[in-house]
């Protein structure tokens, strides 16, 4: 059997590993086997609702073995499966669901009074599926305890090709109004076959994922999961690193994905804590770029663990991945493009840039998203025309140069450049600088208007543990490495960086007094 749709993975691997461990998260273990016969409930429970073919239904939940179940059963049904995250609010998630027009939704007690709220605000939305009973005020709907008692029916032939959506996934909405990345089963599958591949991954993998599954980076690890076989170990979050470092201990954990905040804890607390991580083979990062002197760091923490540096979108998964020794070689570059996808990078006008030159990235390959939901305009403006007649490629907004190997460097999303003096700032060239020190444990770098100089550069810093470092201190470091235009006339030293719910830092939110 060749799998042709997402779920076929789960089917597959229920068939061949039936009684291995699949999931280990707060309430136990969970077999493969399980969770596929699980995922039958809800597609028949969905089913006799009248979801069909091509339908969106939401799923509104923390990590958790439901909401695997959740998505596996919705694509079982010939669904769509509309992603939320857990710390959504009534605002958007009464968007969300209009925008895509969403009936079903599938949800965890927890979320119930956000729910309660939006609802009136979701004309459309008329069953609702539980995790658990909620407590207070929620719209009625049944359990999954009720769906999983309940009677099978057969699987319906709903005679799905790859070409068919399987998900919707929002943008978290830091540039503007929301955006729903449609994803065909052929664009998850490719993905998941790629990044599986080059990360070696086999069933005797055990992946401890502290990210969303509502989010591309943290999704994939539950796709890998079910191509290959391996352990999903899920936390509900990172909020706690000492305590989800110490379970990777004991789980010996081979695989962590991770954003570059995270690293940053991971070098104090490990050490602090004396943890032991030997088992992991490897560790990823992605959602952002980390600097140089932390992945330095890390692989000197943990010397026998691989460090794969990548960058993705939700629009395309991943793009590009460097790792092992290279790493070290070639400081701040993110590599090659991932197997079974082109890479190039070009001009304005849209023709191939020389060597060093920086320009924008574009990505070719089955990866690529079908398009945005209902943002026609919006689309046009991301997959335009390529070499090949008739073939749309996707135009990532960020901002690369390839050396002579042709490996890549990030040199900034294109909203973020800051215009200086006449000036172009790259935000990671100065982040990378201040990373230089060692009291830095996370910085990042913004644009705040200025009356002379059109923008002023402004650092935002947050130390390490224990750490003194003035921002006058700051300042004389990056006069000493940047040119004068660069050099930050805004220091603000923090507690901590506003983040996103994927883990990046959310610029948007570092709003600077000089700039109101």
């Amino acid at each position: 059997m060749i799998a042709y749709l997402v779920h076929d993975l789960l089917t597959m691997t229920a068939q061949r590993l039936p009684d291995k461990t699949a999931v280990i998260c707060v309430g136990g273990n969970h077999t493969f086997a399980e969770i596929d016969r699980q995922s039958d409930a809800v597609s028949s429970e969905l089913a006799r609702d009248g979801v069909g073919r091509g339908d969106r239904v939401a799923v509104f939940m923390e990590n958790s073995v439901e909401l695997v179940v959740s998505v596996f059963g919705i694509l079982k049904a010939g669904a769509v499966a509309v992603m939320v995250n857990q710390s959504t609010k009534p605002r958007k998630l009464a968007y969300m669901m209009n925008d895509c027009g969403a009936r079903t939704l599938i949800a965890q007690a927890s979320v119930a009074p956000v729910i309660a709220k939006a609802a009136p605000q979701i004309p459309s939305l008329s069953d609702t599926i539980w995790t658990s009973q909620p407590q207070g005020e929620a719209p009625a709907g049944r359990t999954f305890a009720e769906i999983l008692d309940g009677p099978s029916t057969e699987k319906p032939d709903l005679s799905l090709v790859d070409q068919d959506l399987c998900m919707i996934l929002y943008t978290s909405g830091t540039t503007g109004t929301p955006k729903g990345v449609m994803l065909t089963h052929l664009n998850i599958l490719s993905a998941t076959r790629s990044i599986a591949q080059y990360l070696e991954n086999t069933e005797k993998d055990i992946v401890c994922c502290v990210l969303p599954l509502t989010f591309s980076y943290g999704l994939y690890q539950m796709y890998c999961m079910a191509l290959t076989g391996y352990t999903l170990v899920l936390e509900k979050s990172f909020a706690y690193p000492a305590d989800v470092l110490r379970r990777m201990e004991e789980l010996r954990v081979t695989g962590f994905p991770g954003v570059p905040g995270m690293y940053a804890t991971i070098l104090q607390v490990v050490p602090s804590a004396n943890i032991d991580l030997r088992s992991l083979r490897y560790v990823t990062n992605a959602a952002g770029p980390i600097s140089a002197t932390h992945i330095r760091e890390v692989l000197e923490l943990l010397p026998t663990t691989r460090f794969f540096s990548m960058h993705g979108q939700t629009e395309c998964a991943r793009t590009c991945y460097l790792e092992g020794e290279r790493l070290l070689k070639k400081p701040g570059s993110i590599g090659k493009a991932m197997p079974n996808t082109e890479l190039y990078v070009v001009d304005k006008s849209g023709q191939r840039v020389g060597l060093g030159v920086v320009g924008e990235l574009v990505v070719r390959g089955p990866n690529v998203m079908r398009g945005y939901w209902n943002m026609p305009e919006a689309t046009a403006a991301k997959l335009r025309e390529g070499h090949i007649p008739g073939e749309k490629v996707l135009y990532t907004g960020d901002l690369f140069r390839t050396d002579e190997d042709g490996d890549l460097y990030f040199a900034s999303r294109m909203d973020d450049i800051i215009k200086c003096k006449g000036e172009k700032v790259s935000p990671k060239e100065v982040e990378d600088v201040l990373y230089m020190m060692d009291a830095v444990a996370e910085a990042a770098v913004v644009g705040v208007e200025d009356p002379v100089d059109g923008q002023a550069v402004k650092a935002f810093v947050v130390l390490r543990e224990g750490a003194k470092l003035t921002d006058r201190e700051i300042r004389q470091h990056c006069r000493v490495n940047l040119e004068n235009y660069m050099v930050p006339r805004f220091v603000e030293i923090m507690d901590s960086l506003p983040k996103t719910g994927s883990g990046k830092i959310c610029r948007r939110e570092l709003v600077a007094p000089e700039s109101v």
